[in-house]
């Protein structure tokens, strides 16, 4: 029962970030934790059920936002994720007791990053610009989160409200971004022994409510005001980085 009620409230948060308040899927991976304990063999259970969902999320909100994605902003920051992506990996497969260091430390950066957005919006400047160190800051954090702990969400909607993007834009961009990545380290997740058929029938199980909440999502989406909306992916931002921060 813990499994179909927790399991189901994080596939439902999945689908409502993926189409409609970016960051809010940050809170599916404690959930998914939580739902998976005790019920799935293989250490690292959780994100190996996530994954998946997320994927099929990410599918539907490109579909959704076909219109309103801004795919070429993505290409400066290609190169510094995958970097990010090698690093999360290895600290994952061979530095397993490094992990907790490593997600304290992009949980301070995603905090860090929150308190310089809202700075440069009190203080605007013409000459602030985003050179390959902004590019770089965001990529290598985006990609070291995602591997570890599926936790780019919030990097990502800082990154991209950092360029001012409308809110349509916004989630069409970064599921695009989240589409790519995401089927990227599925190859990965199942190496590491972390995707099974076990993993995979419960996903099964779990993916119409995945689609139930990108239907909440794409409604909710109309309906927020740009400046609310705003407002919520600072606010998720700044508790995905506390999460990350919090011992496990």
């Amino acid at each position: 029962m813990t499994f179909w009620l927790v399991g189901g409230l994080a596939a439902l948060l999945v689908g409502v970030a993926k189409t409609g308040v970016p960051g809010l899927g940050i809170l599916a991976v404690p959930l998914m934790f939580i739902a998976v304990d005790g019920v799935v063999g293989p250490k690292n259970a959780g994100p190996g059920t996530l994954l998946p969902l997320l994927c099929l999320a990410d599918a539907v909100a490109v579909v959704w936002f076909r219109r309103s994605a801004e795919a070429r902003r993505l290409w400066e920051l290609a190169p510094w994720v995958i970097a990010g992506l090698v690093v999360g990996a290895v600290v994952m497969h061979l530095l397993d007791a490094y992990q907790a260091l490593l997600r304290g430390l992009v949980g301070g950066i995603v905090l860090a990053m929150v308190v310089l957005h809202l700075w440069r919006a009190r203080h605007p400047s013409p000459a602030v610009g985003h050179g390959w160190t902004h590019h770089a800051l965001f990529g290598v954090t985006a990609g070291t989160a995602t591997m570890i702990a599926h936790a780019a969400g919030p990097v990502m909607s800082l990154y991209l409200l950092s360029m001012a993007l409308p809110k349509a834009e916004l989630i069409g961009t970064g599921a695009w971004f989240f589409l790519i990545i995401n089927l990227l380290k599925v190859p990965w997740y199942g190496f590491d022994g972390m995707i099974t058929a076990q993993t995979l029938l419960l996903d099964a199980w779990l993916a119409p409510v995945v689609l139930m909440g990108c239907v909440i999502g794409g409604w909710l989406s109309g309906r927020i005001s740009q400046r609310l909306f705003d407002l919520a992916v600072l606010v998720l931002a700044a508790l995905g980085g506390a999460y990350l921060l919090i011992p496990r």
